[in-house]
This record gives C-alpha cells, structure tokens and sequence, in this order.
C-alpha cells in the first residue's frame, strides 16, 4: 500500500501547483473546463512558488510583480480554515482518519508537478531519486497540512511510468520557460492569457523546413502588441 493510500493528501492543501501550458491545455481538452474555472495567478516575489523551477510571467496590471500559473484553491469542506487544490476529493473524518482521506479527482489530467512529487529524476537522467518529503508543507501547526505520512521506499513507485513522466514534466516546464520569456517581452493582460496560450500550443506542429524554426517567429506569428490583435490571432 502506497502512502497516498490512506492520507488527507497534506501536499494538495499545503503547495501551491504550478502548471505548464501542456498541463492546462490537457484540464481544458480532457475535462472540458474552462481556463477561468481552474487556473489562477499567484503571487511569488520570493520565489517561493517557482523554486527556481517553474517560470514567473509579469502581467500589464501588475508589471512589477512575478507571478506563477497555479491550480485554484478552495477552501476545505471538512478541516475548518484551511485550503485545498480545487480538484481534491475530501472525504468525512471518521475513528480511523482523523484527518479524512482524500484523493485527486482529475488524476488521470493531473499536472506534472503532481506526477513528479516527490521524485526527481538524477543527474544521468535515466533513473529515478526519491526526494525527501519534510513533516510539513506550509508554516505553522494546523495538522491539515501535516505531509506524508511515511517516508517513500523505492516499491512504492512504478519504474517505468515514473521516468517517462519526470522527463516529459522536464521538457515540457523547458518549453514553458522559454514562453514566458517571449511574453515578459511584452507583458499584456492576465485576461488575454489563456488565448496567448492556446496561439502558441496551435503553433507548435511545424512542416519540416530547411532552415532552423525561431520560436519567436515561428511560435507566436501573430503575437501582437496589444491585446486586440492577440485575441484576434487566437
């Protein structure tokens, strides 16, 4: 029995999730969600979100702050003042789970960072490290965002889904830090977003040519300089 078996899941209340615009395009496609329903703007001027791994997009609204894409919170509806991803499934506290058991509702569209944790893949990039997961995920001593609830063992992960997964989730974060370098070129608005996206993704199956294809040009052919031509180009 994995540890996510019987656990509140600790890590979707405590981490905000950053997502890659793969990761938002599949919710979109596979769930038939709307952006506005699932993906939110965070706040990160410590770097604390990005870690230095997921990419920080300036918006026209705000442009001194860096923010990162993320799922939506939502507050809990059973551990009173706490949050958790929007997506988690919450079961009732009982005797046996003081804290209810919880489970993911889009696991099969779930984001890579959630398919990653807490595995990284070493330097070689052809096998699998556990990382250590720490007893807590967010300051302070609410027991809703206590962690694992036992250490990972290898056994515990599948061999061959958790590589393939750690490098698509490598490559794919790759492609979104190359993004949002085009988009901090010109920062526009948070609600042109999504369009901004979904023009690049549409971009992204070329014919094969002779010369090398510029992401800039090749990528975002119609991105313009105000939000009026990228909406019509989306």
């Amino acid at each position: 029995m994995g540890p996510c078996e019987t656990c509140h899941a600790g890590c979707c209340r405590s981490f905000a999730v950053p997502l890659t615009g793969a990761d938002i395009l599949r919710i979109e496609r596979e769930l038939r969600l709307d952006f506005w329903q699932f993906a939110c703007r965070w706040a990160d001027p410590h770097g604390k979100i990005a870690r230095n791994h997921a990419p920080h997009f300036r918006f026209s609204d705000d442009p001194r702050t860096p923010f990162v894409v993320c799922l939506m919170h939502a507050e809990s509806h059973f551990l009173d003042g706490t949050t958790k991803c929007r997506f988690l499934m919450e079961c009732a506290p009982d005797e046996s789970h003081s804290r209810g058991v919880a489970r993911c509702g889009i696991y099969g569209s779930r984001p890579g960072a959630c398919r990653a944790f807490p595995m990284a893949l070493d330097d070689t990039g052809e096998l699998v490290v556990l990382r250590d997961v720490p007893p807590r995920g967010r300051v302070g001593h609410d027991p809703a965002y206590e962690l694992c609830p036992r250490p990972w063992e290898p056994a515990d992960v599948d061999p061959l889904f958790a590589v393939q997964d750690l490098v698509v989730v490598a490559h794919e974060m790759s492609f979104f830090r190359r993004l949002a370098e085009v988009w901090n070129r010109r920062p526009q608005s948070w609600l042109v977003f999504p369009d901004f996206l979904r023009l690049v993704y549409a971009n992204r199956v070329l014919r094969q040519r002779g010369e090398p294809v510029e992401f800039d040009d090749e990528f975002v052919p119609a991105f313009g300089s105000d939000e009026e031509s990228l909406r019509s180009a989306a």
